[in-house]
């Protein structure tokens, strides 16, 4: 599934240079098995906007730093995998572990990284531990180290970088942080989409947009009046959102088989295609007959943040009057959920017969004229 990290963290890789009178931190390591290689220091924050190329040689490496205050970064290996490093402006750090086990290196320095070792050492076991077990263990680290930056990195990696955020969980997390570290460049962003993200939640009203559709002309919610609206967000070049089109596929088909009065549910496809010929070529090809439109800004597309698009391919499912009933819903959940919509519109249907029954039989019956 592709996705973009809307919490994540901003990464500015730019060349790092030393500073004239700063005598910097110093950066020694022996990761046993690593031989000669290279590895990267990129920060996550404005403290430190750089990325630094380290040279390992027969295990070994050693770099001098020069960070303009606490900066928080990533040491980031061969094979993808990355290690939190939290970085004085002064002092040094040291490094030991094993190749075949980065992801519990041993890190002295500063009480941020050897807090972080720690949980490393303490996560680490032969039995791969649960999401849930790691949840937890993140949540007893946070409560007992309320000013650690190390807090920071845990709550963004085990509960905000997941597909489907457990936003009230993030907020009571971040409200056990010092006002410190709340004021940090991360957490003041996190803090403002939490907002974000309770806009667009089950149970509110959906936000306003307009967006062009195949023939070049702005479509809105009122295009789909008195209807449920399901908006399917996709792209092209995503392999899993072109397969994930047969769905929308039956779905719209078994749609089209009903009578029109009996059709409660509309379907709105939303692209990410920066180029709309593309997109186009590839409405046609995967024969996607509902109602399509592109945002080819991508990511940055409006609809795209309103609705706090952060993965493809997603869903929305709005009533007829525009409040958000259901998110990411897969295939048996969309036929549940269309089940329910026409056992809810005939009932409904019923109802007003009968109403419309009760008032006819109130009327008084005009009398029949005197002849004479």
């Amino acid at each position: 599934m592709k996705k973009i990290h809307l919490f994540g963290l901003l990464l500015f890789l730019t060349a790092a240079c030393s500073q004239p009178g700063v005598t910097g931190m110093l950066l020694t390591g022996e990761i046993k098995g690593l031989g000669n290689d290279t590895l990267y220091l990129y920060g996550t924050d404005r403290w430190y906007d750089r990325m630094d190329t380290i040279a390992v040689t027969n295990d070994k490496f050693r770099i001098t730093l020069f960070p303009d205050t606490f900066a928080t970064t990533l040491l980031l290996f061969a094979d993808g995998t990355t290690y939190p490093l939290f970085l004085d402006k002064t002092g040094a750090l040291t490094i030991k572990g094993s190749a075949d086990r980065l992801h519990s290196l041993q890190v002295k320095g500063n009480s941020a990284n050897e807090e972080m070792t720690r949980f490393n050492r303490e996560a680490d076991s032969p039995a791969q531990p649960s999401a849930q077990m790691m949840e937890e263990r993140v949540d007893t680290f946070i409560a007992q180290h309320p000013t650690s930056p190390a807090s920071i990195y845990l709550l963004d990696k085990y509960f905000v970088q997941t597909e489907q955020p457990d936003l009230a969980r993030i907020e009571q997390l971040a409200n056990r942080m010092t006002g410190e570290l709340k004021d940090t460049p991360y957490m003041t962003r996190l803090l403002k989409l939490l907002q974000d993200e309770e806009k667009v939640q089950t149970g509110k009203t959906a936000p306003f947009f307009r967006i062009k559709g195949t023939d070049g002309k702005d479509l809105t919610r009122a295009n789909f009046k008195d209807k449920y609206l399901l908006i399917h967000f996709w792209a092209s070049w995503d392999s899993l959102s072109r397969h994930n089109n047969a769905v929308y596929r039956r779905i719209y088909r078994q749609e089209q088989k009903k009578k029109k009065k009996e059709r409660h549910l509309e379907l709105i496809g939303v692209s990410l295609d920066a180029d709309r010929q593309t997109w186009l070529e590839t409405v046609g090809n995967d024969t996607l007959q509902w109602t399509q439109t592109c945002e080819t800004a991508g990511w940055n597309g409006e609809t795209v943040k309103q609705f706090m698009i952060r993965t493809i391919p997603a869903n929305i499912l709005l009533s007829p009057t525009g409040r958000i009933e259901a998110k990411n819903l897969d295939e048996a959940a969309i036929e549940q959920q269309i089940k329910e919509i026409d056992q809810r519109e005939k009932q409904q249907q019923q109802q007003e017969r009968e109403r419309k029954q009760r008032e006819r039989e109130r009327r008084p019956r005009a009398s029949n004229p005197v002849r004479r």
